[in-house]
């Protein structure tokens, strides 16, 4: 017998009001049955909880009534001022719990509490699931009583038998237990289907549900929730039981029937078990096992599902606790009860709806979804971070409160309308993974706003520093993306100190501190590595008097290098430093620029072009003329292995002998600031004298070379090669940066040109390139046009306007549509 908890709502047991009938009651002992074990009699002690019972109205009178006890063998009176309703709605036959109590005066039990409950909850039999088959011995009869009693004896009950481990049953059972159908009631002889029901009072059995085999076959509904390689099952509608099915019992195509399928079948008994017939196919949506609450209860999980490897009795083995008017209830949930994957643990607080099975008003908890309250007490540690790769399913996590890439999967996203996305702020639970021990993941995510998660603990302190180094502009493409940082001297109570900073961390991005720039910021410390960093970098003063003037000197794919103002040395620069459009540099231009030190070298930035002749330019000696000259030393431009910067040239007689001292000289030295000046060449120039120190240069160095013809053989891209031979078996190189004037150099284009070697590899190619003349036809279509003779006597073509090439452009122009001529 199961045991009900007491409610609260229910009242302590108060003594019965002192009715006439109910006195006239306790002094005719003949009116109850009395029929109580020893137990019950003794007396309760107080402080006990009483056990509620069920039972069904079995007589009313004016003020009091009989209840029949659905557990035991008791009648038990009750007064209506124990019913918690109104009394006029209650009928004989009706379902009601009570709790059983005693009279204080004459100690006798009576019923107390009584409420109406679901009649599908109260019963008093135990009816067993299975259907048997058997045969009807005798018909079951309506016997008319006669002065309110049954003539001779007689119940009108039938009898079924049926064989069960080779022993012969016999049972009773009335009109009220055969299945209503269109045919009559069994006859004697016939099989039937029933089952078997006992009496929890007194143990008595009888058969139920009694249903002709020879009736027409009863449809039943059910879903398709298991299927083999030639057979299934269907979980029916009507009762929770599964039921076998072969598939030539299906009525279609089989290849059409998946799991899930809402079906209407027969039911017939083949080797004493029940199998599905005459299968057929129902819309979807047409089978409804249980009804599922709108509103949302939340409650606390007391117990979690164990392993996937549970027995079918387990599949509920969940169990949550939620409070109602009555008091605490529990209420079970299975594994597909849950909203989504999350993992869910022992305590937490959860959201869901109540369902009730249509079959057997069972009662359990779906929808189930963890509330975000949970952490408030739960004791779970959460971290931050944000997503740093994705994949089919899963991804991972570059944590802030620890320097770790942590794996995730989609599952466990606490939102399922939620899709992730790189770099998306996250709040997780760090959890060991359950299929590999040594593994750590992240469980029960939850998306954040952007903004929320924090690298880095910023101390509260500011500083004053001096930019020593500039952090690189340019991303790597390994580990440390973020490119090389750049480093901030300080003085911390009387040392100085160093600390490293990133773009990122600058305040302002439209103002970049650049080196020697005096700077504030405050200090932020790493939650995963508690290494230190500045952030909240801002200019507090520029330094002016870094500002330096320069010479653009050397011009590459996407870098160049500038001649400092006194022609001393040369400074790297990047293009992306250059304030302006870098297809508007030449060689010789005036720049003005900041030094700053991103790695072991000092580079140039900020640079800006400026107007000719800012740089003041040095003063030509007049009386020293024209001279000619030898180069005794290149440019380092030329010679890279050489560490002086500026090149030197020897001044010569006419033969060549050596007649004076040798002149520097440098990128604005050179009358063509494209001429590749090698060691040996030589040179006529003049000499200036430097305004700033007095120092004799070399200007307006021209070579005197001896220039080559030749025809091009072919161009790719940016470069090409002529057809002549510098080195055997090999076509001259030359580069487009070489050519003069911006012609267009195509193959068969005849040009001149000087040749060069390179000092370091020992290469042959082609510099100061001027293009002579437009590639000519060729020989054989020259000799066809001499062959054609003049006929003087036919029309004469002349060509009034030669066909265009391509323009070098990303495309054709707009049509431009023909306007008729004025007439």
């Amino acid at each position: 017998m199961s045991v009900k908890k007491p409610s609260p709502q229910w009242k302590k047991f108060q003594s019965p009001v002192q009715d006439p009938a109910i006195i006239s009651m306790h002094s005719n002992t003949g009116v109850v049955n009395m029929n109580v074990n020893a137990e019950i009699q003794s007396s309760v002690p107080s402080g006990v909880p009483r056990v509620r019972e069920t039972g069904l109205i079995d007589k009313k009178q004016h003020s009091y009534g009989f209840i029949q006890c659905c557990d035991r063998d008791a009648r038990l009176f009750f007064h209506f001022s124990e019913y918690s309703g109104n009394i006029e709605t209650l009928k004989v036959g009706e379902a009601v719990e009570f709790q059983m109590s005693f009279d204080r005066r004459t100690g006798k039990p009576v019923a107390i509490g009584v409420i109406k409950v679901d009649p599908a909850l109260v019963s008093p039999e135990i009816l067993n699931e299975e259907k048997v088959q058997g045969t009807i011995v005798q018909e079951a009869k309506i016997i008319k009583q006669k002065n309110g009693t049954l003539p001779g004896g007689q119940d009108g009950l039938g009898r079924v038998t049926y064989v069960h481990n080779g022993e012969c049953f016999f049972l009773p059972y009335g009109l009220e237990d055969v299945v209503h159908s269109a045919t009559s009631a069994p006859k004697t002889g016939e099989d039937v289907l029933f089952q078997i029901a006992s009496d929890k009072r007194d143990g008595k059995i009888r058969a139920r549900n009694v249903e002709s085999l020879e009736s027409p076959s009863q449809r039943y509904a059910g879903v398709v929730c298991s299927m083999k390689d030639t057979f299934g099952f269907i979980e029916r509608a009507d009762i929770v039981k599964e039921i076998f099915f072969h598939y030539s019992e299906f009525k279609g195509d089989m290849s059409e029937l998946i799991l899930g399928d809402d079906v209407a079948f027969g039911v017939q008994i083949r080797n004493n078990k029940e199998v599905a017939i005459e299968i057929e196919r129902l819309p979807e949506g047409t089978v409804i096992f249980e009804d599922i609450a709108v509103e949302m209860v939340k409650g606390k999980i007391l117990k979690m599902l164990k392993s996937s490897n549970r027995r079918p009795s387990e599949a509920l083995a969940g169990r949550i606790m939620y409070e109602t008017s009555k008091g605490l209830i529990e209420i079970p949930f299975g594994e597909k009860d849950q909203r989504g994957e999350c993992t869910l643990l022992q305590g937490d607080t959860v959201e869901f709806q109540i369902a009730t099975d249509r079959r057997d008003k069972l009662q359990r908890a779906t929808n189930i979804a963890l509330l975000e309250e949970t952490f408030d007490y739960s004791g779970d540690i959460r971290e931050t971070g944000i997503i740093a790769a994705l994949k089919d399913g899963y991804g991972f996590i570059y944590c802030a409160e620890r320097d770790l890439r942590l794996f995730f999967h989609f599952s466990e996203f606490m939102d399922l309308t939620y899709s992730p996305r790189l770099q998306d702020e996250l709040q997780f639970t760090v959890d060991q993974d359950p299929s590999q021990p040594t593994r750590q993941v992240a469980t029960r995510i939850k998306h954040l706003v952007k903004g929320s998660v924090s690298f880095i603990k910023v101390l509260p302190a500011v500083y004053i520093g001096t930019v020593d180094k500039e952090p690189s502009t340019h991303k790597n493409q390994g580990k440390n993306k973020e490119g090389e940082p750049g480093n901030i001297i300080y003085d911390y109570e009387g040392a100085i100190q160093q600390i490293p900073y990133f773009l990122k961390d600058v305040t302002d991005q439209n103002n970049l501190p650049h080196f020697g720039d005096k700077i504030d910021f405050q200090i932020g410390e790493l939650k995963s590595t508690g290494k230190k960093q500045a952030v909240k970098v801002r200019v507090v003063l520029r330094n002016i008097a870094g500002r330096c003037h320069g010479f653009v000197a050397t011009l590459k794919e996407n870098y160049g290098f500038i001649e400092t103002a006194d022609h001393e040395k040369e400074v790297f620069f990047h293009f992306s430093s250059f304030s302006g459009d870098t297809n508007d540099l030449e060689l010789g231009d005036e720049v003005e620029y900041t030094l700053a030190r991103k790695s072991s070298k000092v580079s140039a930035e900020n640079i800006r072009k400026l107007a000719r002749g800012t740089i003041p330019a040095d003063e030509i000696v007049r009386d020293k003329g024209v001279l000619q000259g030898r180069i005794i030393r290149p440019m380092r431009i030329v010679n890279t292995d050489q560490e002086e910067y500026c090149g030197l040239v020897q001044a010569t007689d006419e033969e060549g002998n050596e007649t004076g001292e040798a002149f520097p000289y440098g990128i604005t030295s050179l009358a063509d600031k494209r001429d590749f000046l090698q060691k040996d060449d030589v040179v006529k120039f003049q000499v200036a004298r430097s305004k700033k120190d007095d120092q004799l240069r070399a200007v307006n160095i021209g070579a005197l070379r001896k220039f080559i013809r030749a025809k091009v053989d072919s161009v790719k891209g940016q470069y090409g090669f002529i057809n002549y031979e510098a080195e055997e078996g090999k076509k001259l190189f030359f580069h487009m940066t070489e050519v003069h004037d911006g012609a267009v150099i195509q193959t068969g284009d005849e040009v001149e040109f000087v040749l060069v070697q390179n000092q370091r590899n020992g290469k042959f190619s082609a510099c100061s390139l001027r293009k002579l003349t437009d590639r000519r036809r060729p020989e054989r279509l020259l000799s066809r046009l001499k062959s054609f003779s003049e006929d003087k006597s036919s029309w004469k073509v002349v060509i009034i306007r030669n066909p265009k090439g391509p323009d070098n452009g990303k495309g054709f122009q707009p049509r431009v549509p023909l306007s008729p001529p004025v007439s």
